[in-house]
């Protein structure tokens, strides 16, 4: 594929937040109307052109190979709840019928862990009231914010969790939280997000043993194929994998779904297909407007089949001319970072 073709297929939107999220009430992407289907390139706007650079190499995955083989039809999701006050949980919760497993933004610059608690315990209580048949699954999501002993005190206070989202920044940083949680007999995981796909070395994370699941999303790893190599790799490794998204457009949700859609059946001793952690493929929520309808919630479940972008919506939702330039320009540099590989 040229670059030129790559442009001339090109669209670029600013798509309004519902609330804000990583400090951006507005989210842009270019989205490619490829041969084989929609990708995506979005890299956050602070990320440079080597970093970037594997969101362009998944993008052009989907626009120009299509996704592998799908075995699932539909991906369990969990819904995500941004650092907002407690008492704006139950409206976020309302967004994602039928989930029972949620994801906490916790550590947020300017906010304290009365704070973090509190929201927790919100979305503890809501999901008891509205379904106290089932307890519901919380993660709680620090994007490296604490330091050890900090994720430690939350831990006490917050159980019990699912796992602890990359409660602190770095590798060894992780590992000395799961010990410290085990010495303190508190069961409660520890997930590596920004450890994996932000490192050179994948795999350091396992080896280091650091982590007991793995956050891995398709378009900072370079598409669902790469994906679908690290998480085989990962797991034979003895790590849990849960699929998420980097704040993706429904066209970019696309790749996520399909990854989840294409891991491999795990079978247990009854011979059952043990169903996928569920997914963090559900921020379309976060979004104000999309550039395709809403996907189907039920069950908390989505569908996993591809969507395509809509003529109208991206009309509506295309972003000025200045940024159609910054967009193409970065394609062009990323484009040229991957050739240079």
């Amino acid at each position: 594929m040229q670059i030129d073709d790559i442009l001339d297929r090109a669209h670029v939107v600013a798509l309004p937040l519902a609330v804000k999220f990583r400090g951006i009430t507005t989210r842009e992407a270019l989205l490619i109307d490829g041969p084989a289907g929609w990708g995506e390139f979005s890299p956050f706007v602070e990320y440079g052109p080597q970093e970037s650079a594997s969101w362009l190499a998944a993008g052009l995955e989907a626009a120009y190979e299509g996704f592998p083989e799908l075995v699932r039809d539909r991906v369990e999701v969990n819904g995500t709840i941004p650092a907002v006050a407690a008492e704006q949980v139950p409206e976020l919760m309302n967004r994602y019928p039928g989930v029972r497993t949620w994801k906490v933004k916790v550590a947020e610059p300017g906010q304290s862990l009365h704070d973090d608690i509190a929201r927790v315990n919100a979305v503890r209580e809501y999901a008891s009231e509205h379904n106290p048949s089932l307890s519901p699954i919380i993660r709680v999501d620090a994007n490296g914010g604490w330091s050890v002993e900090e994720a430690i005190a939350a831990a006490k206070e917050m159980m019990p969790l699912d796992y602890m989202e990359q409660p602190c920044r770095t590798a060894e940083e992780l590992a000395e939280v799961r010990s410290q949680l085990m010495r303190n007999g508190l069961f409660v995981r520890v997930a590596a997000d920004e450890s994996i796909r932000k490192a050179n070395d994948p795999y350091r994370v396992a080896e280091l043993q650091a982590a007991d699941v793995a956050i891995v999303k398709p378009a900072p790893l370079g598409g669902v194929r790469k994906t679908l190599e690290i998480a085989r790799n990962l797991r034979a490794r003895h790590m849990d994998v849960t699929v998420a998204s980097a704040l993706d457009t429904a066209v970019g949700i696309s790749m996520g779904l399909a990854t989840v859609a294409a891991l491999p059946k795990i079978y247990d001793d009854e011979d059952i297909d043990v169903i996928p952690s569920a997914a963090g493929l559900a921020t379309g929520s976060l979004f104000l407007e999309d550039v395709a309808a809403p996907r189907q919630l039920v069950g908390g479940a989505l569908p996993a089949a591809p969507i395509a972008a809509e003529l109208d919506r991206l009309e509506a939702l295309v972003a000025p001319a200045e940024r159609r330039d910054w967009w193409f320009n970065r394609v062009r540099e990323c484009y040229s970072v991957l050739n240079s590989k």
